[in-house]
């Protein structure tokens, strides 16, 4: 051999060809290790970014309403129920509602139409609702919050509707029919809406006497048994005066139908808001009640006042009781119950 010259090793002994196998193979895992390494490091560097990125802020608890079409106080607009706080009409309740809403932007709101009996149902299940359509009752304080609103106003004094051709059989002198005289007279059928409160006075009279007490049938709203009464399916129901007013002027023509106001007929004195007795319900019910201390203390109550009832003038009576009431709903504490 030369010399400082190496020659290939021809014919490499046993022990050398296993110290090759050996290192061949050494090799070839590293290359897969770091194979491995670089594809997870590619692959943390395409999700780093997006884990970076901070999750969408949960979704606003849920407040149900209930609805119903109760002209004047709760009015569909073009017939159909409010799908969105702006759809809702500018009567006494959906209008009071609509402002209520405005401030209670914690919540998403849905509106769902149901009668008062499935109401009431779905609510002793268990599901959390609210209303603006329920007067306060003893009974119903043990399934439903309530909070006070607003006084209401003379429009929510119940009268005794009749034909005005029949007018004479209920003559009184020129004074209110008393409630009590009228369920004593075994001539004259009365037919009422099913659950519907009248408020206290009113629905105690007819709970002590049930036997004389008008027949009730389920009815989606009052006004569906004022056709019923103009075609003598019954002598007298009860309702609100506007409500026979709007039906009168919408159905002209004979027979007419007439209003005559009850000594016990002022259904309630205090408008209210009302929700389940859930956890849901309480919260939401305390909120309500913060919303109204707040337009109670709003320093322009005169323009949100006039927005609520569509600049329709309210009775000087009656916005005398109404400023009264805001100016303690403003400086007093909660009225929950």
């Amino acid at each position: 051999m030369g010399r400082g010259r190496l020659t290939p090793d021809r014919h490499p002994t046993p022990a050398r060809r296993r110290v090759r196998a050996a290192a061949g193979c050494l090799a070839s895992a590293i290359a897969v290790v770091m194979a491995g390494i670089v594809a997870a490091l590619g692959t943390l560097g395409a999700v780093a970014p997006a884990a970076a990125q901070p999750s969408p802020p949960p979704a606003p608890p849920l407040l149900r309403w209930m609805v119903q079409d109760m002209p004047p106080h709760f009015v569909y607009r073009d017939g159909k129920p409010p799908q969105r706080a702006d759809e809702l009409g500018q009567g006494e309740v959906d209008g009071f509602l609509k402002l209520l809403i405005e401030r209670m932007p914690q919540f998403r709101h849905e509106f769902i139409e149901l009668s008062l009996p499935r109401f009431e149902a779905q609510v002793r299940q268990g599901e959390t609702l609210c209303s603006v359509l329920h007067v306060r009752t003893p009974e119903r304080l043990q399934w439903l919050y309530f909070t006070t609103l607003h006084p209401a106003m003379m429009s929510r004094q119940i009268h005794v509707v009749v034909r005005r051709d029949d007018l004479s059989r209920f003559e009184a002198n020129g004074q209110p029919l008393q409630l009590a005289d009228l369920l004593r007279r075994t001539d004259l059928t009365g037919l009422l809406p099913r659950d519907r409160s009248y408020g206290p006075r009113i629905d105690k009279l007819l709970a002590a006497n049930p036997e004389r007490a008008p027949r009730s049938i389920v009815a989606g709203r009052g006004a569906q048994l004022l056709p019923m009464l103009r075609a003598k399916r019954m002598d007298y129901t009860l309702e609100y005066p506007i409500t026979v007013d709007e039906y009168n002027a919408a159905h002209p023509g004979a027979p007419e139908l007439a209003k005559l106001p009850l000594a016990e007929g002022r259904s309630t004195s205090i408008a209210t808001a009302g929700c389940s007795r859930t956890p849901e319900g309480r919260r939401a019910i305390e909120a309500m009640d913060q919303a109204v201390r707040q337009l109670a203390a709003d320093p322009q109550r005169e323009a949100w006042i006039k927005s609520w009832r569509n600049s329709v003038p309210i009775d000087a009576d009656d916005l005398q009781r109404l400023n009264r009431f805001l100016d303690e709903r403003a400086r007093g504490p909660a009225q929950i119950e």
